[in-house]
């Protein structure tokens, strides 16, 4: 691959990830679906994305200068807290790697917003910052629907979306540094995110 491409200028993405067959796992994509019916400051994207994470990623190779993931992710708190995470852009950034001799293939219907991140370093994608606004599940068993406290708080998550979108601070709830392990489908933005703090 050729150099990687730069971080779109003004260019903001809003991706909603989630297995909607998963019960609360598809909280990212009703927060998404809840920002399309929202007017949106110029130049910011809002896409359900699913559990097409490999499609997001190659659409990151035209580049991106904020990038917000929409998701659910298991860190221990009550069922339907919303927390923001701040990903560290090491994490995403670095030159394009040929893939590994013995590599498994890619599987691109079971890439979480974890692995998405070490993608976006290997096909050499540049995204300028991201960020994470993910909620505790209360379930992610087999089923459509959200539990009670999750589908509660889609609406105040979109509101945190739109205003990071906007450029606006945001501060998590309490200042923990570091997000707990991910669960067994890991949805969290992964070891190298710390909660946002107050610039």
């Amino acid at each position: 691959m050729s150099a990687a491409a730069a971080p779109a200028p003004g260019r903001t993405l809003v991706a909603g990830v989630g297995n909607i067959f998963l019960g609360d796992d598809g909280f990212g994509v009703e927060v998404a679906r809840r920002l399309a019916d929202r007017p949106l400051p110029e130049g910011v994207e809002v896409a359900d994305v699913g559990i097409r994470c490999v499609h997001l990623a190659f659409d990151l190779l035209d580049g991106c200068e904020l990038l917000i993931l929409a998701d659910a992710a298991a860190r221990g708190e009550p069922p339907g807290t919303v927390t923001v995470l701040e990903v560290d852009p090491a994490a995403a950034a670095g030159p394009a790697r040929p893939p590994e001799p013995d590599a498994v293939p890619m599987d691109p219907h079971d890439l979480g917003p974890d692995a998405l991140i070490g993608l976006l370093g290997s096909l050499g994608a540049r995204v300028g910052r991201i960020v994470a606004v993910v909620c505790e599940p209360r379930s992610t068993e087999p089923g459509i629907g959200l539990s009670a406290p999750v589908a509660a708080a889609v609406r105040s998550a979109a509101d945190l979306v739109e205003r990071l979108a906007a450029g606006e601070p945001v501060t998590s709830p309490r200042p923990t540094i570091r997000p707990g392990p991910p669960p067994a489908r890991s949805t969290a933005a992964g070891p190298a995110a710390t909660r946002r703090r107050n610039p």
